[in-house]
């Protein structure tokens, strides 16, 4: 029998929603946490210490998705919820006492529960609406992204209020309180106010529950959602750092910044959950995977200044140097005209420039009275590339692939209910297991790649080659489909 929509229906996805938007804002905290207590040497802490910091949390809500998800399979999503919420608070709560580093790493353990609320959620959300309404409902849910997004909006402006500025540094240990206390009380909302609800089949075998992920499809799936969710995930907290550190911008800037990029995402993930109803998750995700491409393609030029040989001046024919200036060369009763260095790019830094620019010239080589050869060099050629990179172009693209992957992680979980109806939360788990550690491995590999390469845009290299591999997987699987039809 089809589901049917009730307004209980809508009250479920209220709370569902609010609930996920409270816990990913606690999912991110150290993003924005973390480099605070570093640039203020409240910690010494080493570059690898901040990556597991900033990683430990993701991995926890990436690990309990799975369990989570079978567990809202079994016992429905209201008991679940509420105990997640309560669970999480504690460790929060905790983190306002740490004073050292594995204290930190513990209750960031801890509260990086919050990050399997979306199991719970997307397996409670599925039960309340009927087949053609999932993309729509789960894109919606799906809209507590971001929470994200008010981390880093808004903690950054809590830590200078609640250190008056940097005066009373200690202070910051009012934030994690605070977030304690909002997901303590989320926790009552949730279990005061929502009804509960399971499968109509949840009286499966631990081993019947666990049989899809036998599927080489849950695995294609659990790749795109590496993709367009734990990489966004990844470059939520990744693009603080990289804006302080490309663009020398302050802490709260970079984090303002930084939301433009999770904002928009989390918004119109629940307009990827409309798209894929109407259109099919299989050609929305094609198109998300494509414009993946394209964007990180244009996102892997650096910002840069090269100087690299370009054409220099030979003779013509033997004879002696008679005449050397900046801008002419003699040799015999023959003269070279030199090119001068322009001035074009001086202040560049100060200008808007949209396209790479260059600047060509040229500078002797010999002397007067030397004696030169037929095509020996007289002069050395010198070719500026410059390419700025400018922030605000920058900040366009990036809002525009978080945007896309919004709309992606959406078509994602439209896939789901539409090939396992019965088993949202135990595939949809497992999907989600693969995004969390996407959001772990993410950062760590763009750090190699940094450390490797030593060019910040190497992130979007790995983009790329992701998005690429995503893509063809895609269209052979299409193919594939047709072709056995």
């Amino acid at each position: 029998m089809e589901r049917q929509i009730t307004a209980k229906s809508h009250k479920i996805l209220f709370f569902n929603t609010f609930a996920f938007t409270v816990c990913f804002a606690a999912w991110m905290l150290n993003g924005v946490l973390v480099t605070f207590l570093a640039e203020n040497q409240i910690f010494s802490w080493t570059p690898v210490q901040i990556g597991w910091l900033l990683g430990v949390p993701v991995l926890t809500g990436a690990v309990f998705r799975l369990p989570a998800g079978l567990l809202t399979d079994r016992f429905g999503g209201k008991p679940v919820f509420s105990i997640l919420l309560f669970l999480s608070a504690f460790p929060m709560f905790l983190l306002s006492y740490a004073d050292s580093y594995t204290a930190f790493i513990l209750c960031s353990f801890g509260f990086g529960l919050t990050g399997a609320s979306f199991a719970v959620g997307i397996a409670f959300t599925s039960v309340w609406y009927p087949r053609k309404w999932q993309g729509t409902a789960l894109g919606i849910f799906g809209a507590g992204n971001l929470g994200a997004a008010l981390t880093t909006l808004f903690a950054p402006t809590l830590l200078t209020a609640l250190t008056q500025n940097g005066d009373n540094l200690d202070n910051w240990r009012q934030l994690p309180v605070l977030y304690a206390l909002i997901l303590l009380a989320t926790g009552v909302l949730f279990l005061l106010f929502t009804d509960n609800k399971k499968p109509a089949v949840n009286n499966k075998t631990l081993a019947q529950m666990l049989a899809p992920l036998k599927k080489t499809r849950v695995w294609r799936f659990g790749l795109f959602y590496f993709l367009v969710f734990g990489c966004f995930v990844a470059f939520s907290q990744w693009l603080v750092p990289y804006y302080v550190n490309v663009y020398y911008l302050p802490l709260i800037t970079a984090g303002l910044l930084a939301s433009t990029f999770s904002l928009p995402a989390g918004i119109i993930r629940a307009a990827g959950g409309w798209m894929s109803d109407r259109w099919g998750a299989n050609k929305v995700m094609r198109w998300v995977l494509g414009l993946s491409v394209i964007t990180s393609l244009l996102l892997i030029v650096p910002k840069m200044e090269i100087t690299s040989p370009g054409k220099g001046v030979m003779a013509k024919k033997s004879g002696i140097v008679t005449f050397v200036s900046d801008s002419l060369i003699s040799v015999g009763n023959v003269s070279y005209s030199l090119i001068l260095k322009g001035n074009h790019l001086d202040n560049a830094d100060e200008r808007v420039l949209i396209f790479p620019a260059k600047d060509v010239w040229q500078q002797p080589v010999v002397q007067v009275g030397d004696e030169v050869s037929k095509k020996q060099l007289l002069a050395r050629g010198f070719t500026l590339i410059y390419f700025q990179a400018t922030i605000w172009v920058f900040v366009g693209l990036v809002i525009l692939l978080g945007s896309v992957w919004g709309i992606g992680s959406a078509a994602v979980y439209k896939f789901i209910p539409d090939f396992y109806p019965d088993e949202v939360g135990v595939v949809g788990g497992m999907v989600g297991v693969l995004g969390g550690l996407g959001g772990f491995f993410s950062p760590i590999i763009f750090g190699y790649l940094l450390e490797g390469i030593g060019v910040w845009t190497s992130c979007w290299m790995f983009i790329l080659l992701l998005s690429a591999v995503c893509l063809i997987w895609l269209q052979k699987s299409t193919v594939d489909q047709q072709a056995a039809k």
